[in-house]
């Protein structure tokens, strides 16, 4: 049962992303993406957020915490993998700039493909990284899925309005079942770093990367949510990818998933209270 749990996993979250991605691309046009780009002093500090200061910190935990070393490559590789699939979700719970958290998330992974393997072989010196494979699963799971919703949406925008609303119900369902898997099929690995500091040291990064995104997210109301969402929402994919192809002990990967379910835990009842408060500052 539980090996069927695990194969799973992979299944329910490839259909958590690519629905997701085809939903907002149903409901944006091109422009409205680009537009946040042009706010050049928001897409910088997007950048030193996400690819200078979560790395520092993961480095710095890791250090005053002393945590394992496994755990610590863990939370190193989510401090320098930036563009989360879940981001234009949560942004959507919590009402925030949906525009803005789909071309943060673009620009975020785009960026981090590259990234990735120039810097973590400096920071840990001897691990070589595939930027082919880390590019592969993202642009093929995520851009062009997005890619050809836009353009059904520029093209067929009745079809879209009509498909859109059944990708959003799949999404929603896909991601609620995503959270309940990988809290079932990794609970032994959740058990087993309970007294390494591990869990306290992702809940630390989490709430230092939305701080941090919400301080530098702007005046805006709509992108201060979503910068911190963006922020506090590693890219699990790219770390998993990298620490089951570049590292052999299991504690890295464990490391990524336990931060990834806590992240979800935490990030996505924050959305759905970011939405309200959002709501009262409407009305008031």
């Amino acid at each position: 049962m539980m090996a069927l749990l695990q194969h799973a996993v992979p299944v329910v979250t490839l259909i958590f992303v690519v629905s997701s991605m085809v939903a907002m691309g149903l409901g944006l046009k091109i422009t409205e993406i680009t537009a946040p780009l042009r706010n050049l002093r928001l897409v910088a500090l997007s950048l030193l957020a996400n690819f200078v200061v979560m790395p520092a910190a993961a480095l710095l935990l890791a250090r005053v915490l002393h945590l394992d070393e496994p755990f610590g490559v863990g939370l190193l590789l989510l401090g320098v993998a930036a563009g989360a699939p879940f981001l234009p979700k949560l942004a959507q719970l919590a009402k925030g700039d949906l525009a803005f958290a789909v071309a943060l998330m673009v620009v975020l992974m785009v960026i981090t493909v590259g990234y990735l393997p120039l810097v973590l072989p400096l920071l840990l010196p001897g691990v070589s990284v595939n930027p082919g494979q880390i590019a592969r699963s993202l642009v093929v799971l995520m851009l062009v899925p997005l890619a050809i919703a836009l353009a059904v949406n520029a093209k067929l925008p009745r079809a879209a309005a009509v498909v859109k609303p059944w990708c959003d119900r799949l999404s929603s369902l896909s991601l609620a079942a995503v959270v309940v898997l990988l809290v079932v099929v990794n609970f032994r690995n959740v058990l087993s770093v309970f007294g390494t500091r591990a869990i306290l040291a992702g809940l630390l990064f989490i709430a230092i990367g939305y701080g941090l995104g919400w301080v530098l997210g702007g005046p805006a109301a709509g992108t201060r949510p979503v910068l911190g969402l963006g922020t506090a929402q590693r890219n699990i994919a790219a770390a998993l990818v990298v620490g089951g192809q570049s590292f052999t002990d299991p504690g890295v990967v464990v490391m990524v998933v336990v931060v990834a379910i806590v992240g979800l835990l935490i990030l996505l009842p924050l959305s759905r209270r970011l939405a309200r408060t959002a709501k009262h500052g409407d009305g008031g």
